[in-house]
């Protein structure tokens, strides 16, 4: 079943691309609708105040950190280490975000009302978790973003064992990457621990011409299950 389309946003969400700066607008709240409207016009959502509190902010990177088709790289000890885990999609979303919210990590962000906006857009089919487990059963890490025809939106990620964030990746990139163009996994912002995954920076304006393809391709078949749960 496709995913449920929620109401159109009644706030404007287009922004000039040659604004000079990351951070576009501020205000506007994470309804479904604003959340999609957001993401199609290439921007996402970060609260401007301490952890990630208000007022929200509205991101649209100058630099753009991207994973494209044919781009990924697996390292061979990746290899060895991903026989370990085990990986599921979709299998324990609020476990995902919960580990990505802890209040422990460095850089925390992900509030309660980020946390509440992402679980309505997991049950109305939009949103998505990765998750790695180890050999004991435990959730080893794991990613979760929103999915919109052949793009993903990563929004978070995390580990708890070694390379298991990477193993995420690796799956996700099977999955929206496998048949080539227009797939198109947005990262926000390029970090020299994505980069040895192939992760690279793009500019804006290049970015905003593969969403604008990557938006209407054919959704993944792993994220395009049942929306209601």
């Amino acid at each position: 079943m496709s995913p449920i389309e929620p109401a159109p946003s009644q706030w404007s969400l287009r922004f000039d691309p040659a604004h000079p700066s990351d951070l576009v607008a501020i205000g506007a709240d994470l309804e479904p609708g604003t959340l999609l409207a957001a993401y199609r016009t290439g921007l996402f959502p970060m609260g401007t105040g301490a952890e990630g509190g208000p007022p929200m902010g509205w991101w649209s990177p100058v630099d753009r950190g991207v994973l494209l088709p044919g781009e990924h790289h697996v390292s061979r000890s990746l290899r060895r280490s991903r026989r370990r885990f085990t990986t599921s999609i979709d299998r324990d979303f609020d476990g995902v975000v919960g580990a990505c919210a802890d209040p422990g990590r460095d850089g925390r962000w992900i509030t309660p009302s980020v946390v509440g906006a992402y679980r309505r857009m997991y049950e109305l089919g939009w949103a998505h978790s990765v998750e790695v487990w180890d050999e004991d059963g435990t959730l080893a890490g794991g990613l979760y973003g929103v999915a919109i025809g052949a793009f993903f939106a990563g929004e978070s990620m995390f580990h708890h064992v070694t390379d298991a964030g990477k193993v995420a990746v690796w799956v996700l990139a099977e999955q929206v990457l496998a048949a080539g163009a227009p797939g198109l996994i947005d990262v926000q912002w390029h970090t020299d621990h994505l980069g040895t995954l192939g992760v690279r920076e793009i500019d804006r304006r290049s970015y905003l011409r593969l969403l604008d393809r990557a938006v209407t391709g054919t959704l993944p078949s792993a994220f395009a299950g049942t929306v209601s749960r």
